[in-house]
C-alpha cells in the first residue's frame, strides 16, 4: 500500500482505525496522538499535545520536543546529555526524532495493523514499530523489535495524559512495586526557571506519602495539584507478576485510563508531573495538568551513559538497561487502552484476568470488565 500521508496538529503521518479506536502516527519521532476511544456513546481523546505544536520554534528546539505528544518509544530512553562509548544520542533517541519508513497499512479480520520501521545510525541496527488494533477493544496494542544492535539500551514508553483542569479530578493506581525513588538530581531549579517541591533521591514504598524537600510528604495518586511545579519519580516493578499495570481513574468522566507490561521487559515505571513548572521555551509555565506514565527500563531521564552504570537503581537490585545481541531481537510489548466505569467506581485497585480480557476491580468493590489480550505482553 502506498503511504497514505495526512497532517494532524502539525505533523505528517499516518491515521488507522478500528471500530473501537481510531489513531494518528507522526512520520517524525512515531508519536502517537491524537487516539480517540469510543466508550459507549462517548469518544474520549486522552493523550496530550503541546501547546506549541503548530508554533514556529528556534532552530536548536529539538526535534522530540517540536513534536511531542501522546507516546513515543524512547531508545535509549532519556536525555542523553553525556555520549556513552562515542555514542551521542538525542533526547529519547533516534526513535523518538527521526522520521520512520512507512511499511504497510493492513485491514484483515477485524485487527488493524501499522507497521513503520527505523534504519538506526548512531548505534546501527533497526526498529519496527507495530501498532495493532482489535475490534472489540478499546486498546492500542504496542510492539517495538530491535535487531542488529550490541550492548546496552535504556529503553521506554512515553504516554503523556491531559488530565481535566480540576483539581485531583483523576486518581493514579499501579500494581504492587518493590521501591519508589525521586529524581536523584539534575532536575529543574529556580536558577534554570523550573521548579520542584519533591526530596531529590529520597525513597518511598507508596505514592501516597512521598517525601517533600520542605518536610512532610506529597500524595501523588491524586492529580492535578502542585500548580506550578515539575516533579519525577521511578518506581521498580515487581519483577515476579505475571503482568504489571498503570491506571488513571476519572470518576467524574465516568472512564479509566489503563497499561499493561512485562515487568521482566520494562523494569521500572517512571511517572512525571508537569504542571506549569517550567518557565524556559518552549514550556514558558503553560503545560499544564499533564501525567508521564513511562513503562521504562532506564535510569530516570539522564539517559544511556547513566543507564549503563551502576546507579540509584541498580544498587536496589533492578536492571536500568537491557543487553542487546544482533542475533536476538528484543521485543518490547505495551497495551494502553481505556474503559467506561460506573457511578462509584473510585480508583482501580487490581486488575485480574477473566476470560477474553481483564476485570477491573475499584477500592469500592465495583468491577468493570475490558475486552484484552494480555498474552500480547508476553
Amino acid at each position: 500500500m502506498k503511504s497514505p500521508i495526512k497532517l494532524q496538529a502539525g505533523q505528517p503521518g499516518w491515521s488507522f482505525k478500528s471500530n473501537r479506536v481510531q489513531g494518528f502516527l507522526t512520520r517524525t519521532g512515531g508519536h502517537l496522538a491524537p487516539v480517540v476511544f469510543k466508550l459507549g456513546r462517548k469518544s474520549v481523546q486522552p493523550f496530550s499535545i503541546t501547546p506549541w505544536a503548530k508554533e514556529s520554534l528556534p532552530a536548536a528546539t529539538p526535534t522530540m520536543l517540536r513534536v511531542a505528544r501522546g507516546d513515543f518509544f524512547c531508545a535509549p530512553f532519556g536525555g542523553n546529555a553525556a555520549p556513552y562509548r562515542g555514542e551521542q544520542h538525542p533526547a529519547h533517541g533516534e526513535s523518538a526524532n527521526r522520521d520512520w519508513t512507512f511499511e504497510s497499512l493492513v485491514r484483515a479480520g477485524g485487527t488493524t495493523t501499522l507497521h513503520t520501521s527505523l534504519k538506526t545510525r548512531v548505534r546501527r541496527g533497526r526498529v519496527d514499530k507495530r501498532l495493532i488494533l482489535r475490534d472489540g477493544h478499546a486498546a492500542v496494542y504496542s510492539e517495538h523489535v530491535l535487531s542488529g544492535m550490541t550492548g546496552p539500551m535504556s529503553i521506554g514508553t512515553h504516554p503523556m495524559l491531559l488530565f481535566p483542569d480540576r483539581p485531583g479530578s483523576g486518581t493514579l493506581t499501579m500494581s504492587a512495586f518493590k521501591k519508589g525513588f525521586v529524581v536523584p538530581g539534575a532536575w529543574e531549579t529556580p536558577a534554570a526557571k523550573g521548579y520542584s517541591l519533591l526530596k531529590l533521591g529520597a525513597p518511598f514504598s507508596s505514592l501516597e506519602r512521598v517525601p517533600a524537600a520542605a518536610g512532610g510528604t506529597v500524595d501523588l495518586t491524586r492529580y492535578p495539584a502542585r500548580r506550578g511545579f515539575e516533579e519525577l519519580v521511578e518506581v521498580i516493578s515487581d519483577a515476579r507478576l505475571p503482568f504489571a499495570w498503570n491506571a488513571v481513574t476519572f470518576p467524574g468522566e465516568g472512564r479509566v485510563f489503563f497499561t499493561v507490561k512485562n515487568p521482566r521487559v520494562l523494569r521500572e515505571t517512571v511517572l512525571w508531573f508537569s504542571n506549569g513548572g517550567r518557565h524556559y521555551p518552549p514550556w514558558n509555565g503553560r503545560h499544564l495538568n499533564v501525567v508521564g506514565v513511562e513503562d521504562v527500563t532506564a535510569y530516570f531521564h539522564l539517559g544511556l551513559a547513566e543507564s549503563a552504570k551502576p546507579n540509584l537503581l541498580t544498587r536496589a537490585g533492578a536492571p536500568t538497561a537491557v543487553q542487546l545481541r544482533p542475533d536476538r531481537p528484543l521485543r518490547v510489548a505495551h497495551i494502553m487502552a481505556m474503559a467506561a466505569i460506573p457511578r462509584g467506581f473510585d480508583a482501580v485497585k487490581s486488575m485480574v484476568p477473566a476470560k477474553g480480557g481483564v476485570t477491573l476491580i475499584a477500592r469500592s468493590g465495583r468491577k468493570v470488565f475490558a475486552p484484552l489480550d494480555l498474552d500480547f505482553v508476553q
